[in-house]
């Protein structure tokens, strides 16, 4: 029979006592309340309350260890709040805990936007919310204006900043389309990437004519040159990427091997009297590889 998956939480909130929350991180610095992020939290939570309740793990009678929900706790201090409604971890998995969060887009913060506005909240309201200026809320709402349904479904679940997408809305959805299957095959989603892929689209593929006086004018033969260049670079990088771990395997193996035959003293010395920089290149080699597979991994 197959094994019976366990819960990763109880069903239940459970409500807390803030003195019975044991942090494992030090308590926050004044430079760290004096954070933007910090600052959002606190402001949200006064506004509307915890929406993400903390995650604690129990260790004794009614004493909790903080898994996830430093910051809210440490705001919830300073609020001199009593109580709060916690998640109860049934594994104590502080340490890669974060591993296991989701992130929110950008795409769905701003459909989430959307979604605020037309239930009748302002953008004043959401901005003081969240303790940003109303031009940050304009600029998240019209942030897809412009933007093909075609490569917003492409980029949904990833982090595509809103000036990533102002420089897509300069290229025609064909365009739009072919920059966001580049950034997913080369997992790179930055502003540089798109002003270089901006840069190499014929004028054709634009949605307005480029200004008359430009510093460097890029013929549209060369510029199809340098998209085919950089197309190829792309799917070398993504073909890279799916075999270097069996290529650092075979690699390590291979180098294991040559460590056991240049430990054999006798295979050492005739092979340094007759191909002295072969085995000066293994050695090396065989270090370099030593370091890099015993290095410790970070989490």
């Amino acid at each position: 029979m197959p094994e019976e998956t366990k819960l990763a939480f109880r069903s239940e909130l459970v409500t807390v006592q803030i003195p019975d929350i044991c942090p494992l991180k030090d308590e926050l610095t004044r430079s760290q309340r004096s954070q933007t992020k910090y600052r959002q939290i606190a402001t949200s939570i006064q506004h509307i309350g915890l929406v993400e309740p903390l995650v604690v793990f129990p260790v004794g009678t009614n004493k909790y260890l903080l898994v996830d929900g430093h910051t809210r706790l440490d705001i919830l201090r300073q609020l001199g709040t009593a109580e709060v409604e916690c998640l109860v971890a049934t594994d104590d998995e502080s340490y890669t805990y974060n591993k296991r969060v989701n992130y929110l887009p950008p795409i769905a913060e701003h459909y989430m936007i959307l979604k605020t506005l037309s239930n009748g909240i302002t953008e004043q309201r959401i901005a003081e919310t969240l303790n940003v200026d109303v031009a940050e809320i304009r600029k998240k709402r019209d942030m897809l204006n412009g933007v093909c349904p075609e490569a917003i479904c492409l980029l949904k679940t990833h982090r595509v900043t809103a000036t990533v997408f102002s420089v897509l809305r300069r290229m025609k959805p064909i365009r739009q389309i072919r920059c966001a299957e580049l950034m997913i095959s080369a997992n790179s989603y930055s502003l540089a990437f798109a002003r270089a892929f901006l840069t190499v689209t014929p004028d054709d593929l634009l949605t307005k004519a480029p200004p008359a006086k430009r510093r460097t004018p890029i013929p549209n033969p060369t510029k199809t040159v340098m998209e085919q260049e950089a197309e190829a670079l792309v799917e070398d990088l993504r073909h890279a990427e799916e075999s270097y771990a069996s290529d650092m395997l075979d690699l390590a193996t291979f180098c294991r091997y040559f460590a056991r035959l240049l430990g054999n003293l006798r295979i050492k010395r005739f092979l340094s009297k007759h191909h002295a920089d072969i085995v000066g290149e293994l050695d090396q080699l065989v270090n370099e590889v030593d370091r890099e597979t015993s290095k410790p991994i970070v989490t």
